[in-house]
């Protein structure tokens, strides 16, 4: 198949790998890859479907990529990702936007259900893959790379579609994992994902992740790992540990918890007390002086009164994230949480959120401010041509979802680190400027 291919890839790192993977195929296959959608002949609409906003955004995306039909070169655009491996049955034949339907394991369809469907028309190939896990076609800084270490959920949140989009929890084998991470070159930040990453391993009988971690560690080609979304009720004493003794393992750990009040967990389906996550926090930060900490939590889930919102703003200057994400309940069907009794209007849910935005905003330029004056270590990302000087993250920063360092230099390559001497601080980025010293060993830089 000669054909020009091209991508827009919605929703989380999880899903922008299951995105490389299908991109993996298409260089398999020989054909060109291109970022110009009017060159484009074939556009792969890799969706999300985890709130009704995402699922919003998925169909425009379509929408909007099918216009390039008569402003382009388009001919077919493939649809896949979580909205249609939970919803083809509305999807198909109704989006007639869509030439071709793939699920979230369906990556080695992707030319079979083409070619079929260059003869005969749409096809709806959802569910067909063996769910393989194909060669991937990486679309990050090459400095920074995903490792998706599981797929699935069994946590069962009561607000939560992943189970019924994306099924039970999966660790995939440690022995595929190591030769992918070694197979993806030098790599500055490995970050590790999946839905609850502190549970790798127990699907197949023991929790292996302080394993796995210890693996990828050996890599030589492998200098820092990051961990995302890990819940609170598994990180072990043995896993703090090895974040804490581990020369590789970056000092920061993204939590999700959701709420902080007891009787709005429970109804979440929650593993947590209060108690116990500000006991987890206080040992954390014993163990890891320096490590920094960032979560999410939800707004307005079902009968949350304005005692319990207060209570979460409280719980937010007790605890002292460095940052925090924060989503308004989103009602899903085929959820628990979605009959429950006491739903919220979205006016009151908004303003919640942004109440917990500017609390989050005032400890957050708080902290940054204390870094004046430091000597951070930072990674340049690049260069932001509107600022006019190069852009990069601290330790504390994850890529995408928390603050910057802006700083300037008389060169800086992407990749490299540097020694940056903070002048500044706002709500969420810092700025300063190199010192004028050979940049650290990647690998050996730690707070």
């Amino acid at each position: 198949m000669d054909k020009v291919f091209g991508m827009i890839s919605l929703g989380c790192d999880k899903n922008r790998v299951d995105g490389e993977r299908l991109l993996g195929e298409v260089k398999r296959h020989g054909c060109p890859i291109s970022s110009d959608l009017s060159e484009v002949q074939v556009l792969i609409v890799n969706t999300c479907a985890f709130l009704n906003a995402a699922r919003e955004e998925s169909l425009s995306a379509i929408l909007e990529g099918n216009g390039y039909r008569t402003k382009g070169r388009l001919e077919k655009i493939v649809v896949t990702g979580c909205l249609p491996e939970k919803f083809i049955s509305e999807l198909y034949p109704a989006l007639t936007e869509g030439d071709v339907f793939l699920g979230v394991k369906d990556a080695e369809e992707l030319f079979p259900a083409l070619e079929r469907s260059y003869r005969e028309g749409r096809i709806n190939a959802v569910g067909t893959g063996s769910g393989e896990r194909t060669e991937r076609f990486v679309t990050t800084m090459p400095h920074l790379k995903y490792l998706k270490i599981a797929d699935g959920c069994f946590n069962h949140c009561t607000y939560c579609l992943i189970p019924k989009i994306r099924g039970r929890y999966v660790s995939y084998p440690m022995e595929e994992l190591v030769r992918e991470a070694e197979g993806l070159g030098e790599t500055d930040e490995l970050v590790l994902v999946a839905q609850d990453t502190t549970r790798y391993g127990e699907d197949r009988g023991e929790n292996q992740l302080v394993e796995l971690l210890r693996r990828l560690s050996r890599l030589s080609n492998i200098a820092h790992l990051r961990l995302l979304y890990c819940y609170p009720e598994v990180i072990t004493d043995r896993l703090i540990a090895e974040i804490r003794d581990n020369p590789k393992i970056i000092k920061y750990l993204d939590i999700p918890l959701q709420h902080s009040e007891d009787r709005i967990l429970k109804l979440m389906g929650r593993r947590t007390t209060k108690a116990e996550i500000l006991a987890l926090l206080q040992k954390l930060r014993r163990e890891i002086p320096s490590i920094a900490l960032r979560t999410t939590f939800i707004a307005g889930f079902p009968s949350e009164t304005e005692e319990e919102h207060e209570a979460l703003l409280a719980f937010l200057e007790e605890a002292q994230f460095e940052n925090c994400g924060f989503f308004a309940y989103s009602r899903e069907p085929e959820t628990a949480a979605y009959r429950l009794p006491g739903q919220i209007h979205w006016a009151t849910k908004r303003r919640r959120v942004n109440a917990l935005y500017k609390k989050q905003a005032e400890i957050s330029a708080a902290k940054l401010a204390t870094r004046v004056g430091e000597t951070l270590e930072v990674v340049c990302d690049g260069i932001d041509y509107e600022k006019g000087c190069f852009v990069g993250r601290a330790y504390f920063q994850a890529y995408e979802i928390d603050g910057a360092v802006y700083f300037t230099s008389p060169r800086a390559d992407e990749g490299g680190r540097y020694h940056v001497r903070i002048e500044r601080a706002d709500t969420y980025d810092l700025y300063g400027t190199a010192e004028e010293i050979e940049p650290p060993v990647p690998g050996r830089s730690q707070p």
